[in-house]
């Protein structure tokens, strides 16, 4: 479908582009990959992303109205665990910063999650300071010639593409001799090696890469401007982790409160305070949530999504905890020790599941320490942390 709808385009514009869409492509009659790849083409997979690349150049605004309108004519809602770094990270890090050619290869597939996204930025030596990366990459002709590590990656083994940060210049400070670079996993020396969870899993991996060529075609940052780039992916990230969309009681509370309601016997008075002070706070980090989320839909995301990255890992530790408690027996037994699991939902799994994997909540996707700093530094305007490596040169940079 060719659109020509642009930023004046109004609600009924949009119901009416669903509206023709779904009477040429009914849900039942195709396969949900195929549906993604019709609706991408349509312009009805982001609404403000340009005509061409899976939207109509509207107002973000109307997104929404685009999910009710296809959810009214029998579409499945869209499940972002499908393809969490891409749609969450990579889509808007793309839309951002790569060329035209390089989106327009690459969104599609992404969207349908025919190809599988994942983020090469933490390493050994630069965890919570990313900017301490230290994968080299030497420029040789139209190539680039990377080297180094990456760890606890999200879904490497899985992927087709990823997120790159690799340091390009180590005679500069650290946040100015980054450069951002898409990586195609499959390009010979790139070896993932999974790594364990506590609850059997294995989600996170290293990344080894050894002499792996990189095409200068697919550097998305001007050379030594990684970081700018790289801060794209992080306020999308801590706003895809802990600024959802969600219903009320979806969740972790959604299973408490569900546990409350049909086991009698876990009815103490004290355990009715608890249950009413965290079902309160899951109450206003939603709310809080969905102002954050129109806020992302506007503009670029921003702290905002720092804030509610902290409260959902806060909230998820707080209430696995309370549901181990209250059902101690099933919180005492685990036999899922299997690496090889499915990505959907988890929520009949046992709390001792649902205990362990909320452990890591406050880490992955920036730490609640980092990103409180942030808070306090940019928002509360508090005074700064000390840091001895400003200006130094990345070489310098004591270790």
């Amino acid at each position: 479908m060719t659109s020509t709808f642009r930023s004046t385009s109004t609600q009924a514009d949009v119901i009416a582009a669903v509206t023709t869409f779904l009477e040429k492509n009914p849900p039942p009659s195709m396969s949900e990959t195929e549906f993604l790849g019709r609706r991408y083409d349509a312009g009805l997979a982001w609404v403000q992303f340009p005509v061409g690349s899976g939207g109509l150049g509207a107002p973000s605004a109307l997104q929404g109205v685009v999910e009710g309108a296809l959810l009214a004519g029998g579409a499945a809602p869209v499940d972002s665990m499908r393809n969490p770094v891409g749609l969450g990270m990579g889509a808007p890090t793309v839309l951002h910063h790569a060329s035209v050619e390089l989106r327009d290869r690459i969104l599609r597939p992404l969207w349908t999650a025919e190809e599988i996204w994942c983020q090469l930025f933490s390493e050994p030596g630069a965890g919570s300071d990313l900017a301490n990366v230290a994968t080299k990459a030497v420029r040789d002709g139209d190539d680039w010639i990377v080297n180094g590590q990456k760890v606890w990656t999200s879904l490497a083994h899985r992927s087709r593409w990823a997120m790159l940060l690799a340091r390009t210049d180590p005679t500069v400070p650290k946040h100015t001799g980054m450069t951002y670079f898409i990586l195609d996993m499959t390009t010979p020396g790139v070896e993932v090696v999974p790594l364990r969870q506590a609850t059997g899993e294995a989600d996170f991996n290293e990344v080894f890469l050894t002499d792996v060529r990189i095409p200068d075609a697919m550097r998305i940052s001007e050379v030594g401007d990684g970081w700018a780039v790289a801060r794209t992916t992080l306020m999308n990230e801590r706003t895809a982790i802990g600024g959802k969309q969600a219903p009320r009681e979806e969740g972790h509370v959604g299973r408490l409160a569900d546990l409350w309601r049909t086991r009698p016997d876990v009815r103490t008075p004290g355990a009715y305070a608890e249950l009413m002070r965290l079902w309160v706070d899951a109450e206003v980090a939603r709310l809080t949530n969905e102002r954050t989320r129109q806020i992302a839909a506007m503009n670029q995301p921003g702290l905002e999504g720092s804030g509610a990255k902290v409260t959902s890992a806060r909230n998820n530790q707080q209430v696995t905890k309370f549901l181990a408690r209250l059902s101690p027996n099933d919180a005492l037994t685990y036999d899922e020790w299997s690496m090889d699991k499915a990505p959907e939902h988890t929520r009949d799994r046992p709390e001792t599941y649902h205990y362990l994997r909320a452990r890591p909540n406050s880490i992955e996707g920036g730490t609640t320490e980092i990103l409180l700093g942030q808070i306090a530094d940019r928002v509360l305007d508090l005074p700064r942390e000390p840091k001895i490596d400003p200006t130094l040169a990345w070489q310098d940079i004591p270790r």
